[in-house]
């Protein structure tokens, strides 16, 4: 009689499916986008084309905007909740999540009806003396995407930060309060060095995000915004697609969301190891 088979064995078995799963939705289709990446010279052409660089930069100024006002918004949304009273802030979170369960279309849809050239808010502005072309104007461009991106970027910081805020000693602050030290500067410097790595995180988090989004960018700009997820759309979807060039551009977006996650990930990293040697 054969002896049992380990149990690592017996886990790796298990594995198989998941592990089917991903190599025929994931790594091969990642692969194959980098072999039809490295045909007809596209990266080289990616990089000789200044429009592509006008797209990285735009892409990441846009990112970093839409990520700078869901932090700032969500630190003070998280940190409201975290004083209420459990059943409260249970009822709070999911509403606060509930933009997380609509596709970027419906957001969009939903931005248009409110701040369009007829939406809802425009044509209340108007009777107040403002101008709807020119809100219209702003709204259809990259300051109308930071405020929709915000919309379903902000339940994301908030739901990252809350832990943070919920386990924070209180006591520190009240100490340095009652020292005499005013809120503010007690929050800069007890809270801020506390939560500065996992505020870093959730910031490179939606900032990816944003880099990478597509359908609410869409829906609201067309493809007359150069940043890199439209400019993918518009080699894949026109009459004369060029994949090898859009595999390219497929490969620099996948890198920089890559980069910006990775940032995140050393913080955290670095953050739990100054723990552990507290």
């Amino acid at each position: 009689m054969s002896p049992p088979a380990p149990r690592n064995a017996k886990l790796l078995w298990l594995a198989l499916p998941g592990a089917g799963v991903l190599a025929a939705f994931f790594l091969v289709p990642l692969a194959t986008v980098f072999v039809e990446a490295a045909k007809e010279n596209a990266v080289a052409r990616m990089f000789a084309a200044p429009e592509f660089w006008d797209a990285l930069w735009a892409s990441l100024w846009l990112g970093a905007r839409a990520a700078a006002l869901s932090l700032v918004v969500g630190i003070g949304v998280a940190a409201h909740l975290a004083r209420l009273s459990p059943r409260l802030r249970a009822a709070l979170q999911v509403l606060i999540a509930l933009p997380l369960t609509f596709s970027g279309l419906i957001v969009a849809y939903g931005f248009i009806l409110l701040l369009g050239r007829a939406g809802f808010v425009t044509l209340l502005l108007e009777k107040l003396g403002a101008d709807p072309a020119a809100i219209a104007g702003a709204f259809y461009g990259p300051a109308g995407l930071v405020l929709a991106y915000s919309y379903y970027l902000i339940p994301r910081v908030v739901l990252m930060l809350l832990p943070v805020f919920l386990n924070f000693d209180a006591r520190q602050m009240q100490a340095a309060e009652s020292l005499g030290a005013p809120r503010w500067r007690a929050w800069l410097e007890i809270v801020l060095p506390q939560v500065a790595p996992t505020f870093l995180a959730a910031f490179c988090l939606v900032a990816a995000v944003a880099v990478g989004a597509y359908g609410t960018a869409l829906a609201l700009v067309g493809t007359q915004l150069n940043i890199l997820p439209l400019r993918l759309y518009s080699l894949i979807a026109d009459a004369g697609a060029d994949f090898p060039l859009a595999s390219a551009v497929s490969v620099l977006l996948l890198a920089v969301c890559s980069l910006i996650m990775a940032v995140a990930e050393i913080a955290a990293a670095r953050s739990e190891d100054d723990d552990v040697r507290a």
